[in-house]
């Protein structure tokens, strides 16, 4: 039961927004999204630290076709659910001091993409799977759309027309593996890994590049990532954090969950050149990073190279970069949300987010250079921050894989430093300007979101073990079951 309350408590609470004043719904939001991380943090004490799956939930939903609701939740779904629930909140606090015409219906769309995320994380069966995955485009395709600046509509359009497409070549690998589970006609995962491991290479590539195709637009990683500069820069802040934060984890997460133990000769056979794309999506994303003159739009960037090593260490097949990936997950969304945040408090007090423009911030507001100065270093993985602990055990697993392909994606720590360090400087130090001259003190909620984040990135930089333990049972699973697979 406390698996369908995380999936339908935030979608209860998105329908009474509906019905309330928008003055009113920041509140009502903020005590929901709060009320579904103390769910999320009770299901967490109930947790068994083993590879079962727990909080399972099973029912048929049409029978005749072999489709049923079943959820359940192991430590891999743990971590995510907990990287949403504890996200979903800071996302809202974030927008306290900004006005959003219609605001019941923007808090209403969050909670209601909370809880689409919430079930693509716990689903258990291939077609309730997709029925989340495309849920979760539904309510970030209006917030961009109605909230977003300017040209949202057609930037918003290919987004859709992007991730849409990516999800049809999913639900045909789906389809394919449902008429291959020997008799069953089911889409139970179990059923699904059988039929996908009873292929053969040829098929299981098929398999492999149907649903790769689906995550890789998702996360996204290159070729696949156009979309996502301009509609990160263009949509509202809190949609952005949305995307970046917890959205993109969709498809790192679908490698992990399906793609991996449906088609583990299709990743074997074509592991070079997916974490071949990973790798250059990793290049290619800092050095346009580095020439970015808005400060947004570099993050956007970052963003891309961050997940192209997540994924690289994922295809990598082996447990330091599956666990990596799993602590870099979290770590990305709690540090990419802190610095979408923090482009955000800039451009609302000198309406402006080119980095040539700032400068002498720090000698206005030494706190917020201090709090800002901390996320930076958890973005670009100074040892004793979150960010760290993840890139280490993803390089880790990559060298593994491949020295060479190490040695290229391992330019994402140097090139990293570099745009971030350098966009720091010129946005903080210096002399101030007629800009930056009465850059107004943080408020106390600018506060509490800085500090709560920037306590984790320490915390969990200095004392990564609580993380590693909840994933480490699943993940080793996997990868045991992967491997023999490989060896038959």
């Amino acid at each position: 039961m406390i698996t369908l309350l995380l999936i339908f408590f935030p979608l209860i609470a998105a329908l009474l927004l509906l019905s309330v004043k928008s003055e009113q719904a920041k509140n009502i939001a903020i005590a929901a999204a709060v009320a579904e991380f103390v769910i999320a943090i009770f299901a967490l004490t109930q947790f068994q630290y083993n590879a079962s799956i727990q909080f399972e939930v099973n029912y048929d939903w049409i029978k005749s076709v072999g489709i049923s609701f079943h959820v359940g939740i192991d430590g891999i779904s743990m971590l995510m659910v907990l990287l949403t629930s504890f996200l979903v909140p800071i996302i809202i606090l974030t927008s306290i001091n900004t006005h959003y015409k219609n605001a019941n219906y923007f808090y209403a769309l969050i909670l209601a993409m909370q809880m689409a995320l919430i079930g693509v994380f716990v689903s258990l069966d291939g077609f309730l799977f997709y029925v989340f995955w495309e849920l979760a485009l539904i309510p970030i395709y209006f917030i961009c759309l109605l909230w977003g600046g300017e040209n949202s509509a057609k930037i918003t359009f290919k987004f859709f027309v992007y991730t849409l497409a990516g999800s049809l070549f999913m639900l045909g690998g789906l389809i394919y593996l449902y008429l291959h589970t020997a008799g069953l006609h089911s889409f139970n995962i179990s059923a699904l890994y059988a039929a996908g491991r009873s292929l053969d290479f040829v098929q299981q590539g098929y398999v492999f590049w149907a649903m790769f195709i689906a995550f890789a637009i998702k996360m996204p990683i290159f070729p696949f990532h156009t979309w996502q500069p301009d509609t990160y820069t263009v949509a509202p802040t809190q949609g952005t954090m949305m995307l970046s934060g917890i959205m993109l984890k969709m498809g790192t997460y679908g490698i992990i969950r399906w793609l991996l133990p449906i088609a583990p000769l299709g990743v074997e056979h074509w592991a070079y050149v997916a974490i071949a794309l990973s790798v250059i999506g990793i290049v290619y994303a800092s050095c346009i990073a580095i020439v970015q003159k808005d400060f947004k739009r570099l993050i956007a960037y970052s963003s891309i190279a961050h997940v192209g090593l997540i994924s690289a260490g994922i295809l990598a097949i082996n447990v330091q970069g599956m666990q990596g990936a799993m602590v870099q997950m979290l770590s990305h969304g709690v540090n990419v949300v802190g610095l979408f945040f923090i482009v955000d408090i800039i451009q609302k007090r000198t309406n402006t987010r080119e980095i040539a423009t700032l400068g002498g911030i720090r000698n206005v507001n030494p706190q917020f250079a201090v709090l800002f100065l901390i996320v930076l270093l958890g973005s670009v993985a100074l040892p004793l921050t979150n960010g760290f602990v993840g890139e280490f055990l993803l390089l880790n697993g990559v060298f593994q894989f491949n020295a060479w392909m190490t040695a290229f994606a391992g330019l994402s720590v140097i090139l990293g430093a570099v745009y971030m360090l350098r966009s720091y400087q010129s946005i903080m130090l210096g002399e101030t300007n007629l800009i930056t001259s009465s850059f107004a003190p943080l408020s106390g909620n600018e506060k509490l979101v800085l500090v709560i984040l920037s306590a984790a990135i320490i915390v969990f930089g200095i004392y990564p073990k609580p993380l590693l333990d909840i994933a480490a049972p699943a993940v080793n699973q996997l990868i045991e079951g992967v491997q023999i697979a490989l060896v038959k």
